[in-house]
Order: C-alpha cells, then structure tokens, then sequence
C-alpha cells in the first residue's frame, strides 16, 4: 500500500513545476517540486543534520570505520555511495535505519511519514550534480520493484 502511495505522489508531483536546484543544478529536471525540497529540509534540519551534516555532507573519513567498529554517516550530497541506490532502497533504509545493514542509523518509520521521508530524499537529491542525477536515473533510480 505504502508502494502506491509513494508511486501517486511521485506521479502527481511529476506535473508540477520542477524544482530549482541549488548551486550548479539550476537545470535538471527532478522528480521532486521545490515544495517537497522545503519540507525536506525542515525535516533534515531537524532529524538528519547531527549526523549526516549541514548540506548532506556527512563526515570526514566516512570510508574509515571509528574505534567501535562502525563507518560514520556518510555524505548524502551525491559524493558517496547513496547516489547508487534506487528510490526504494532510500526510503527503506530511512523507514529501517541502518542497524539491519550492520549501521546505528536508527529507522524513522515511526517519527516521518511517507511524504516526509520522500522529501528528505528529495531535499539532499537537491545538492547532487546533473550529472550524479543523471547517472542515478540511468541505474533505474526511481524505478520502485514489486
């Protein structure tokens, strides 16, 4: 259910306006309204910030695993590995935490909806590159499986 309510929205937000993008993504069309990139930066501010930093540029030495065994939070700017996960990948990992991946990310699922987790995507989506948003449509990115 929650599968089809993710897909509506992306559907009825793609006949929206796009978004303007911040620094040099002024002219990529993303699947997101800047309304959706507003909200996801108040619930970034106030839920993802402390750990994966202003902008989404997580931490230094995020490929280093810290004395405890475990990787800080890397940056979700586009620079590390979340550019190379589909649109339903993101969404669970945020929904579950990090913690089933051997993370401490915890889950959200019970602190945002679904449309707050979208814009959270569609918020540090906003400071990826054309090119990395290119890239990430061309893997199937927004493709949602069964």
């Amino acid at each position: 259910m929650e599968k089809i309510l993710f897909l509506s929205l992306l559907f009825l937000t793609a006949c929206e306006q796009p978004t303007s993008q911040n620094n040099e993504n002024q002219n990529a069309h993303r699947w997101y309204t800047q309304q959706q990139r507003e909200l996801g930066s108040k619930v970034y501010q106030q839920h993802c910030v402390q750990c994966h930093k202003k902008d989404a540029m997580g931490t230094d030495a995020w490929k280093v695993t810290r004395l405890n065994g475990v990787y800080p939070p890397p940056p979700l700017n586009g620079t590390a590995h979340a550019w190379h996960h589909d649109m339903e990948t993101l969404t669970r990992t945020i929904k579950e935490g990090g913690i089933p991946l051997g993370g401490v990310m915890p889950g959200f699922e019970k602190k945002l909806s679904t449309a707050e987790i979208g814009a959270v995507i569609a918020y540090f989506q906003s400071f990826w590159s054309d090119e990395t948003y290119t890239s990430w449509i061309e893997i199937g990115g927004l493709e949602v499986g069964d």
